[in-house]
């Protein structure tokens, strides 16, 4: 059996799941704009710099989950997936999905935006295992914390190896290890599979593929 790994913002996503839910949240009005919008775009920015603090990032990005039941946040979900997220599915990436869970591949999502956002995001592409920065709840709503280490750059493959774990199976068990990424922060990850694949990469992960000689494809539909 084959191990195949997707990051998901701006790889299986033509956008990023994080900077849209934001975004929709100030479009109904529950974030404040002037407040957020700026702050949002920086912490994008930083994201693409790969010098993002993933700390002060998780404490504004889950904030307003803390401040709202999960029955409306989970209604405001369903508004997204229409508005924001199915838009920017393509149909190349529903395709490189499929074909990999026809193989009969273990598949997962393995992504640094918050579980809340990106479950139903995994659920829409049928993937059936999801690797994120899990935020954390008491009693039925969420801290606006994260639990445990966030699925971002090195953390990424503390989170895997956990998650593996818990399935009984180990990196090395596997005949061959896929990652698809189009950032550099996800190289420690990229670096551990025996095929790594830049999808419609960034400047850093383009020319760190052209010199390693992995494979450089789009999923832009």
């Amino acid at each position: 059996m084959n191990l195949v790994l997707f990051d998901l913002d701006n790889t299986l996503l033509a956008g990023d799941s994080d900077f849209e839910w934001a975004q929709f949240l100030i479009a109904k009005g529950v974030l404040d704009r002037e407040v957020h919008e700026a702050r949002n775009q920086q912490f994008y920015e930083d994201y693409k710099a790969g010098t993002l603090d993933i700390r002060a990032f998780l404490d504004f990005q889950l904030a307003p989950l803390s401040r709202h039941p999960r029955a409306e946040l989970d209604a405001w979900h369903k508004e997204f997936m229409t508005a924001r997220i199915r838009p920017i599915i393509s149909a190349p990436a529903r395709a490189l999905v499929r074909r990999h869970l026809d193989e009969g591949s273990l598949c997962a999502i393995v992504t640094a935006t918050n579980s809340f956002v990106t479950g139903p995001i995994a659920r829409e592409f049928g993937i059936p295992h999801l690797v994120a920065t899990v935020p954390a709840h008491e009693d039925g709503r969420f801290t606006g914390k994260p639990r445990g280490t966030p699925a971002f750059k090195a953390g990424k493959i503390e989170r895997v190896d956990a998650w593996l774990e818990e399935l009984g199976a180990w990196w090395g068990g596997f005949e061959q290890t896929w990652f698809y990424s189009d950032s550099h922060n996800d190289l420690p990850l990229l670096l551990r599979a025996s095929h790594p694949v830049a999808v419609d990469p960034d400047d850093t992960l383009h020319d760190h593929a052209r010199q390693r000689g992995w494979p450089i494809m789009s999923l832009r539909g």
